[in-house]
């Protein structure tokens, strides 16, 4: 009966585990434990051939006591934890303080026998029901065997609950939330969006307004200006810039990816799907353009058309690496955030002037992510092919 009454609690705690109900489980491996524990001294104990050969008896049960000293102890803290976990358990754990008990009374041979006897008989019904209750409802998935509600309930104070987001923020791998920031965007709003590199703050190149606010938000200086992203090259090519081979060889070979290249800005642009936000992007003479390598922001692009891109930070702060950072800091100015975890990498991307390529080369404006010497390796592989 020890033994099975032992594996059965066993077998309730590995399932209650498997279950993700941490509590339960570690209840009623705790109760196997006791079981077993105090089932196995009490009939080697009993005997006396079997003590002598163990060198168990009177005055030899210091570790014995201080086993059911430690049972005590922990399970004081299992019936705390259960009261809020449901009666059941509560009145088992309560048992099981009972039975801990007569486990040290026995080692220090002062246990009444008819107190041992109601103490068992207690704790075996309930550990049987509670076992067979628990093994029912995680196996069937439902609560087949009543298990009782908690006792009392942590009350939430209203500075517990959590504040509602300061906009909207929809996950990134759901289709809704992608159609969401997509809509807020091209009805002006501006938005923080993933990147392949760290987080930015977005808008429509259809919306000057939009660019004008991103200035706002950041308290971005106006001579700074803002770049855009594409989806991919072909859109480029479609817009026909004057741009060398060579520069098409080289955007070839950094598109997609932390990237940016700096090229003449012109009416072509406006192909390209720039329209009123045509003077908010860029200088006067010059454009920064990145395709990035991050496949919801590619798609979010395909919705929306060119963005004008810049770092989801106030101006001069570090890049924000996690959705929550641009919730925290700039969430109150913006329309909403797509969410989309921790950013892929710790800095921004590196930004490369490409408008005199064919005549004295590239310069590094900014090293980002990939480093500078990796840029002009990619540069004179280029050139030389």
């Amino acid at each position: 009966l020890i033994l099975i009454g032992g594996f059965v609690q066993l077998l309730a705690g590995f399932l209650a585990f498997r279950k993700y109900d941490h509590l339960g489980g570690a209840a009623f491996l705790t109760f196997s434990a006791l079981w077993s524990s105090y089932g196995a001294t009490r009939i080697i104990c009993a005997g006396p051939i079997s003590g002598h050969l163990l060198n168990i008896g009177a005055g030899n049960t210091e570790g014995f006591t201080a086993g059911s000293i430690a049972f005590l102890v922990l399970n004081a803290f299992l019936i705390i934890l259960a009261s809020s976990f449901n009666v059941v358990l509560l009145f088992v754990t309560l048992a099981m303080e009972l039975l801990s008990i007569c486990f040290l009374l026995f080692t220090l041979e002062n246990l009444p026998l008819p107190f041992e006897i109601v103490v068992l008989s207690i704790f075996s019904i309930l550990c049987f029901y509670g076992a067979t209750a628990s093994l029912a409802n995680c196996m069937f998935g439902k609560d087949l065997l009543m298990m009782g509600p908690p006792l009392f309930t942590a009350g939430s104070s209203k500075k517990d609950i959590e504040d509602p987001p300061p906009c909207v923020c929809p996950k990134s791998h759901c289709t809704s939330g992608l159609r969401t920031i997509a809509e807020l965007l091209n009805t002006g709003a501006v938005c923080g969006v993933p990147t392949d590199t760290v987080y930015a703050l977005a808008a429509s190149c259809k919306h000057p307004q939009a660019i004008e606010k991103v200035y706002r938000i950041k308290d971005r200086p106006q001579e700074k200006p803002i770049c855009i992203f594409i989806s991919n090259l072909d859109q480029l090519r479609a817009a026909a810039p004057p741009i060398s081979p060579l520069l098409w060889e080289f955007m070839e070979n950094v598109y997609p990816g932390g990237i940016g290249c700096i090229i003449q800005k012109g009416e072509w642009l406006k192909k390209l799907g720039v329209g009123a936000g045509y003077s908010r992007v860029g200088t006067q003479d010059s454009i920064m353009i990145r395709v990035p390598d991050l496949t919801v922001l590619v798609h979010l692009i395909d919705m929306t058309g060119p963005l004008a891109i810049t770092s989801a930070n106030p101006s001069g702060e570090v890049d924000s690496t996690h959705h929550d950072m641009v919730i925290s800091r700039l969430g109150h100015k913006l329309e909403g955030v797509l969410c989309d975890g921790e950013s892929d990498e710790v800095v921004a991307s590196t930004v490369v002037n490409c408008t005199k390529i064919d005549e004295s080369g590239i310069t590094i404006v900014r090293e980002g992510c990939i480093p500078a010497g990796k840029v002009m390796q990619i540069f004179e592989r280029v050139k030389n092919r």
